[in-house]
């Protein structure tokens, strides 16, 4: 069966973070064009073959006659054009790309670049570790005390890669109505900053338990999300909610001196870690991580194994859900990958072939446009969801950040929830009136407090899936199924409603029914066993493995699978548009975990016992890493990629007659001598702050960056020049938090309302009225009954 994007057409001009975006888009059906003007995939790399899997490769020579031609003519046939390009000009051709959008005004101009087209730090190079220096990421991993820890690779790509996609789509969308692209502009710090973990945006559970907001040092992290050693490896646990937390008393054997019921607070439990820890590190030590799982969902207490690589790629869960598959991914290269985030009715959007390299241009009919040009005026400030309602049933970081794109944009957002089972997103801390979280994650949207367990609410609800467009879930599998409100049976009342739900570990295989939390993701997909410090004596605490694990702080992949999630919906919407049919989409955030690390999935399956935790290390390039600056806990990023980049970087820091020493000529050598190379750079930034390496260094090509703080963000003087923040309020807050602007800076498309988050059930008279037709009567009987739950 076809895949929702199969009737859009891509020209991928990308180098560096688009690369992923249009694999994302071929992922979903899109028929994508990569043009090089290089030989394309000439020798074997996983990470290179992964980015370009299922796109055609046209390799021109720039140099030919008619191979500028060529590329325009394409371009002016496609959909979609993704460049990663600062300048007004396609890089290499010769093409002048204000001028060909004004020839072709039907195409989606995607330009994905580090810092965006405007700015300050326009002009400079990023790579993932700028990334997360810059994004305020790399100040919250690690030990306090310690050397800062870059966390894996892959993870700022793939997140890149689902901001960009899902802009583009948006504008995409919108064209179908107005018959005219846009110009999109998204920086791929911003989309970091915004959508990875974000400082000012929706956070987790675990944030009702931290003393501090924003330490100078990184976080203690530990007791978040805590890792135990057992008999045949480690296993992390979540407790979270008040039962869990009763739960594991129980199984402690009820110690005496954490009876109080102060303890059924996430902030007490933080605080006195140091002793209750060692009692579940005592309780755990002779039992297997099986045992220790099975337990733990015996007694509703979220447990999961912390695995390698090499585990996750034999999970039986993985194989049996199609998570991971094996795959030719170059000629005759066969690896265990990621199969794709997202699955379509019975159609997994993801790998189908290796890059295919075309024997000459493809031959794409010129654009036929459907919308009337007459459209053009009155649609050009719409939002482009604006018309489409969802009835969000979403909790807690996923749900807020995936109904929250889509409400930014313009749909009615309508938030269902029921006093006696409150989203945690609600849970405050410290005695505010209103979460943080809730303000950011549930803005533009509108709230119905009514029971779905009641027979009358779950009729209610029907009725309201009859004229709705979207219906959102990230409940465990089955659960609305068990509710009487599967997709089954909502199509049935309206074949156009698309369905997403969403789960830790999806509706197939083994681990279906497991509780999920994003640390139990990141521990099954083996991003934990990646995101800590390489050396056996560690710096996390201690010697134990348990204590080198350094991904507490973060609740990654929440954020970005919300944002895969929508991209998926506005996908299914694209298609309907065609098939007047809509579907059911399931996503397991373990899978876009895998995907995120796919490359090195695909490296460990190849050589086994190949890829372990980097650390701040380069296994490519030195010097490499996260060097000390003057100052108390100051740090900067650099990465040395090309004997220029070395010549250039000893001209900088004074030291010319370095480029004829033979322990550093060649990156080989330079690899070799790590050590060495990388103590004559530290001897120099330890002289200079953060910034004066970053800039000297930028100045002459090299990727570099200073460790910035969350608080600093907010003062960037390239984000404040990008406008990055807006700001929301709530009158139950007092007070206005810095938050998201845009998914990115459009031409056409106007940023988002800042509307204030609905208090629960806020809006339930009014969606009654509005779109049940229910008059007082009716609606006090409801609200009598239980049903409905007015504010």
């Amino acid at each position: 069966m076809a895949l929702p994007l199969s009737a859009i057409r891509v020209v991928d001009l990308t180098d560096g973070f688009g690369e992923s975006a249009g694999r994302l888009l071929a992922d979903f059906g899109a028929d994508v064009v990569r043009i090089s003007g290089e030989a394309p995939l000439a020798t074997f790399d996983a990470t290179t073959a992964l980015r370009n899997a299922n796109k055609s490769i046209l390799r021109l020579d720039p140099a030919a006659a008619d191979a500028a031609t060529t590329v325009r003519q394409l371009i002016v046939a496609s959909d979609i054009v993704i460049t990663s390009a600062t300048s007004a000009t396609v890089p290499g051709w010769d093409i002048d790309i204000n001028a060909l959008r004004a020839d072709a005004p039907h195409l989606v101009w995607l330009a994905i670049t580090g810092f965006g087209l405007t700015g300050p730090y326009r002009d400079r190079t990023a790579d993932e570790q700028v990334l997360y220096a810059m994004s305020g990421v790399l100040s919250r991993s690690g030990v306090p005390g310690e050397v800062p820890l870059l966390p894996p690779e892959g993870l700022a790509e793939g997140s890149v890669a689902a901001h960009a996609v899902w802009a583009a789509l948006l504008a995409y969308h919108r064209r179908l109505d107005t018959g005219v692209g846009d110009n999109v502009d998204v920086s791929a710090l911003e989309a970091m900053v915004h959508g990875f973990d974000p400082g000012f945006g929706t956070q987790g559970s675990a944030a009702a338990g931290r003393s501090e907001d924003y330490p100078r040092n990184r976080p203690d992290a530990a007791s978040f999300y805590p890792v135990f050693g057992c008999k045949d490896g480690q296993v992390r646990i979540c407790l979270l909610a008040k039962r869990q937390w009763r739960n594991m008393f129980d199984w402690l054997g009820q110690p005496a001196e954490f009876a109080d019921t102060r303890y059924d607070t996430i902030a007490a439990r933080f605080a006195d870690a140091d002793r209750l820890h060692p009692l579940i590190s005592a309780l755990f030590a002779d039992q297997t991580c099986e045992d220790l799982v099975a337990e733990g969902a015996h007694r509703g207490i979220p447990v999961g194994a912390v695995y390698t690589l090499d585990q996750a790629l034999s999970a039986e869960h993985f194989a049996e859900s199609g998570a991971l598959i094996d795959a030719e991914i170059f000629p005759g290269v066969t690896a265990r990958i990621p199969s794709g985030y997202a699955c379509f009715g019975d159609r997994r959007a993801g790998f189908r072939s290796a890059a295919t390299v075309l024997p000459g241009t493809p031959t794409w009919a010129p654009q036929a446009l459907d919308t009337q040009e007459s459209n053009t005026a009155a649609l050009t400030d719409t939002a482009p969801l604006a018309g489409i309602r969802v009835l969000d049933l979403g909790v807690i970081v996923f749900g807020a950040e995936l109904s929250r794109q889509l409400a930014d944009y313009g749909a009615d957002v309508i938030k269902i929830e029921n006093a006696k089972y409150p989203d945690g997103l609600r849970q405050s801390k410290r005695g505010a009136k209103i979460p943080a979280s809730v303000a950011w994650g549930h803005r533009n949207k509108r709230s119905l407090g009514i029971d779905l367990r009641s027979e009358a609410g779950a009729e209610l609800f029907t009725r309201l899936a009859a004229e709705a467009d979207v219906v959102v879930a990230n409940f465990k599998p089955g659960t609305l199924a068990s509710m009487g409100l599967s997709y089954e049976v909502l199509s049935a009342l309206n074949p156009r409603i698309i369905v997403a739900e969403s789960s830790a570990f999806g509706d197939v295989g083994p681990w279906r029914t497991r509780m999920g939390y994003g640390p139990l993701v990141r521990a099954a997909s083996g991003v934990s066993a990646l995101w800590r410090y390489p050396d056996a004596d560690g710096a996390c605490g201690g010697s134990n493995a348990e204590d080198l694990l350094c991904d507490g702080s973060t609740v990654y992949p929440d954020h970005i699978a919300g944002y895969i999630c929508a991209t998926s919906i506005l996908a299914a919407l694209i298609e309907r548009r065609q098939t007047g049919r809509g579907t059911s989409i399931s996503l397991a955030q373990v899978d876009v975990a895998l995907n995120q690390i796919g490359a090195d999935l695909a490296a460990e399956s190849l050589r086994p016992g190949s890829i372990s935790a980097r650390g701040n290390d380069d296994p490519a390039h030195a010097p490499s890493g996260v060097f000390a600056c003057a100052g108390d806990d100051e740090w900067s990023v650099l990465t040395v990629r090309t004997d220029g980049q070395w010549a250039a970087l000893c001209r900088v820091i004074g030291r010319p007659e370095l480029v004829a020493d033979q322990r550093f000529s060649t990156p080989q050598e330079r690899l070799a001598h790590r050590n060495e190379v990388d103590g004559v750079v530290a001897d120099w930034t330890t002289t200079r702050t953060p910034r004066e390496v970053a800039a000297a260094l930028q100045a002459v090509g090299i990727a570099a960056a200073p460790m910035v703080r969350l608080p600093e963000l907010l003062q960037d003087e390239h984000l404040l020049a990008r406008r990055t923040y807006t700001t929301v309020t709530h009158e139950l807050l007092g007070m206005a938090l810095p938050a998201t602007a845009r998914a990115a800076v459009f031409g056409a498309i106007a940023d988002p309302p800042t509307r204030q988050a609905p208090i629960a059930g806020e809006h339930t008279r009014e969606v009654c009225a509005e779109l049940l037709n229910m008059d007082d009567t009716e609606f006090a009987a409801l609200v009598q009954a239980g049903v409905l739950q007015p504010d």
